[in-house]
């Protein structure tokens, strides 16, 4: 009888890497980051490494965005975004 079964969600059933980088860049779009004095890809690049394949909470990693590149948005709007609009960017 099998009591439970566990899944190994990042990097197996989900390309995370591919995933976020996707949603960071979309999320720059849309939300007129570009408007900031930050080039796109250093944006990405930059919140990629702030994240720590996600062992940093994503509070952290938009505060210290806010913080580094004089971002024109609160980081508690970032992170809603972030929350309600990942799932719509992830690759398996």
């Amino acid at each position: 009888m099998i009591t439970t079964v566990v899944f190994d969600l990042d990097g197996t059933l989900l390309d995370r890497d591919t995933s976020l980088i996707r949603f960071v860049q979309d999320q720059y779009d849309r939300l007129l980051l570009h408007d900031a004095a930050v080039d796109r890809e250093v944006y990405v690049r930059r919140f990629v490494e702030l994240d720590r394949r996600g062992y940093v909470w994503k509070d952290q990693v938009y505060r210290q965005l806010i913080e580094e590149f004089a971002l024109p948005l609160p980081w508690d709007t970032l992170l809603t975004d972030y929350i309600s609009e990942f799932h719509q960017h992830c690759e398996r």
